[in-house]
């Protein structure tokens, strides 16, 4: 279409349809929601009714069942703990009478308590999915060939930062054609929400976003936004997008850049939302794909087989109170608008602020409201990847704990349930369970050192009659050790049994199975260490007010230098050397018993290189080791995601933007302010004479960005550029690349011409 002098532009956005979305405060106290604390209005805008009147699952025997299975765990848990920690008691010298025994025994309760509610939550999982499906599972509610509702339409959401612009077009088209295959394309649309802030990405994401619609004629199907200003990150563009288009929608699926999800899988949600009309969030299960890197293929093998085992379990304990990871999941938008709005945490600090884990709260809000939060743990289709590397992944988990840590402020919050107030909880400890489990083998260590360097102390209380004796009982301690093994291992051997059962051939066979699941525990039990220390890490800085820079992760397979590895591992390398020198040095028997964990600190530097290979990665592949099932019966989406990732594309970027006639005439016709003040005249016209004269280099990030919202003073900056004397050397040669590039020979370009001369003006 053209604006209003003529010249061409494409619609990027549909029209606006703006609604409300406004953060309540935030409120301390323990009361529990209300069963039907959400409200609708009818069409006919009469009485409001919650989402337990339509509810097509019992609310009561939900209700009941939930707390059955939850006070069950709770039971379990804490009667293995108990049991752990009495016989723990029977392990230490003085059985826990001392202060640092006491202490030790306390760490102890604690951590063993954490690993037993993994351990119960892999258990009910496991007998879900050998016995068959759990009756209250959100995908029972609907068949998979009903009809979608015309008027129930879906956005396919994708909130983009700086990220590989080929590889987030490659799995949104993969996503787009799988959709079209499937029938139901005509019910969705797709929105790509981008908050880059650097002036070369955001010109190949809009090129890359005219190629894709070009190619699968998605004009006025899938969207393109540029966000100027970066308000609340992530949740701060998905509430933009609610704002401004959200009316439109009654259901919307969120996206992260590296996700792919097949139509079949997206029609399926949206008929598990119509079918079910009190959910309000159902998160699907991503299956990792995609990497090469043998720290990749490590992971993403370990989601594959372990991964549906803790889902169902999870599923099986918080039925409609579950879980959101903020992406591969569908959203019912009215109630979502209405309840979901984040505001900031109140004080001051890295604790408070913008809320950064925002899909814990933003569920908790929702089922606040009373709409169901729905885990669809046995929906396949669903796929995401995983971190190249081990310092990859680490940067990941940095922010992911802040963020947590962040949402303990919120478990007091008023009316949320009491899974979510636990699902805040876990949050934490899934990092504040390493420097617990370090300070736990400190204080072990300065027993031993206490004992080894001490004299006895044979009376431990006031006006003790007996002596105690300290005794050593090592066949107790290797009895508990085993029995913590017990617990940490026997999950993966249970889901290796569930695959079994299924079939191990999309794993390689049962061997390759088998020594695959050695391997990763293997190589779990030596990364552990490494991971503690760096949590230990993040818990400590973050409390000490250090915050974090939120920075999009990389899609593609990034190896580590031996320098980068120095730099991030030399200090636990040196931490595992002198703790194995301090215990040799007291009691060299006791080595035995820290080597798991110290010697693996040593070994951080290797490790971390040689797992990012992704050499390593193929020739494991090739072995038939660490295989997931998209590899031997490949998805066709994941296979179209690679290929398009990978194929050749033009360079795009700035310079680009401005000199080549075909970059600048697109970004032009992209571009939405056409600036007609006297004032913004005369500043894009400085702006532009600028650039024309000190080139790209001259300009800072906001000035690029600034010119490429402009059609005009970006189509006065092209003209200059190839007919001014006035133009930057950088400017010159880059059209001599674009000449030589098309075959013709290059032009002279430092000749000057009277116009060329001429103060440049931006004019209508």
């Amino acid at each position: 279409e053209a604006d209003e002098n003529g010249r061409p532009r494409v619609q990027t956005m549909p029209p606006l349809n703006r609604a409300s979305v406004a953060p309540k405060r935030w409120s301390l106290g323990f009361r529990q929601p209300k069963p039907d604390a959400a409200a609708e209005v009818g069409k006919d805008g009469g009485a409001r009714r919650g989402p337990a009147s339509v509810s097509t699952i019992p609310v009561r025997a939900l209700h009941r069942a939930g707390m059955v299975r939850r006070w069950s765990l709770v039971g379990l848990t804490l009667a293995q703990t108990y049991l752990a920690t009495d016989f723990m008691t029977t392990v230490l010298p003085y059985q826990g009478r001392q202060p640092l025994e006491i202490a030790i025994l306390i760490l102890f309760a604690l951590l063993f308590g954490w690993v037993s509610a993994g351990f119960w939550t892999a258990i009910a999982g496991f007998v879900v999915l050998l016995f068959g499906k759990d009756r209250y599972a959100i995908s029972a509610r609907a068949s998979g060939c009903e009809p979608i509702d015309p008027a129930g339409r879906t956005a396919v959401v994708m909130p983009i930062c700086n990220e590989d612009v080929a590889r987030v077009f490659a799995g949104l088209r993969a996503t787009y054609e799988s959709l079209d295959r499937s029938g139901n394309l005509r019910h969705f649309d797709f929105f790509v929400l981008s908050d880059t802030g650097d002036a070369d990405v955001r010109v190949a994401e809009q090129r890359a976003w005219l190629a894709m619609c070009r190619e699968v004629a998605g004009f006025g199907r899938v969207f393109y936004r540029w966000r100027r200003h970066r308000i609340k990150r992530k949740s701060g563009n998905v509430a933009d997008f609610c704002r401004r288009w959200g009316k439109n929608y009654r259901y919307m699926v969120v996206l992260d850049a590296d996700s792919v999800m097949t139509g079949e899988c997206l029609a399926r949600l949206v008929r598990m939302m119509e079918a079910e009309p009190s959910a309000g969030i159902i998160q699907t299960i991503p299956r990792a794909a995609g990497r090469d890197t043998m720290h990749a293929r490590i992971q993403q093998f370990a989601a594959n087989v372990y991964g549906p085992l803790f889902a169902a379990g999870l599923h099986f304990w918080q039925l409609g109170e579950s879980h959101y990871w903020g992406h591969n999941a569908i959203i019912r938008v009215e109630p979502f608008m209405r309840y979901c709005a984040l505001r900031r945490l109140p004080g001051r600090g890295v604790l408070s602020g913008e809320i950064l884990s925002h899909d814990f709260v933003e569920a908790a809000l929702m089922r606040r409201a009373g709409w169901g939060v729905w885990i669809a743990y046995d929906v396949p289709g669903s796929y995401e990847e995983m971190p190249p590397n081990l310092i990859d992944e680490i940067k990941r988990d940095r922010r992911w704990c802040q963020g947590n840590l962040m949402n303990f402020r919120l478990v007091a919050m008023e009316g949320v349930h009491s899974v979510h107030r636990a699902v805040f909880m876990t949050g934490v400890m899934a990092y504040a369970s390493s420097p617990l489990w370090f300070l736990a083998l400190m204080l072990s260590t300065a027993l031993l050192a206490v004992h080894t360097l001490a004299e006895p102390v044979y009376f431990v209380q006031p006006y003790q009659l007996f002596p105690l004796w300290p005794e050593w009982r090592p066949e107790r301690a290797i009895a508990l050790f085993s029995t913590t093994l017990s617990l940490l291992f026997l999950p993966k051997l249970l889901s290796m049994v569930i695959v079994l059962r299924t079939g191990a051939r999309s794993y390689g066979g049962t061997p390759r199975l088998a020594l695959s699941v050695l391997g990763e525990m293997l190589v779990s039990t030596l990364l552990a260490p490494i991971r503690m220390l760096f949590h230990t890490q993040f818990v400590t800085a973050t409390l000490a007010g250090h915050s974090v820079q939120w920075k999009s992760p990389p899609r593609e397979d990034a190896e580590t230098s031996w320098s980068e590895a120095v730099q991030r591992h030399g200090w636990q390398t040196l931490v595992g050397l002198l703790w194995i020198g301090g215990v040799y040095s007291l009691n060299p028997a006791h080595v035995w018993w820290l080597l798991p964990v110290a010697g693996a600190m040593s070994l951080a530097i290797p490790l971390s290189v040689y797992l990012s290979r992704a050499s390593f990665g193929r020739a494991l592949r090739r072995a038939g080791l660490f295989l997931v099932p998209e590899e031997l019966r490949a998805s066709r989406e994941i296979e179209q995601t690679a290929r398009l990732a990978k194929a050749p594309r033009p360079d795009a970027g700035f310079v680009h933007a401005i000199a080549d006639p075909l970059v600048n005439a697109q970004i032009c016709a992209l571009a939405l302010r056409r600036h007609t003040a006297g004032a913004l005249r005369r500043r894009y016209a400085e702006l532009v004479h600028r650039a024309l004269v000190e080139g790209p280099d001259g300009l800072s990030t906001r000035e690029k960005m600034a010119l490429l919202d402009d059609a005009r003073a970006l189509s006065v900056l092209h003209f200059e550029v190839w007919s001014s004397s006035l133009a930057a050397p950088c400017w010159g040669e880059c059209i001599r690349a674009l000449t030589r590039a098309d075959g013709a020979q290059p032009e002279g370009h430092a000749e000057a011409t009277p116009s060329s001369r001429r103060p440049i003006t931006i004019a209508g």
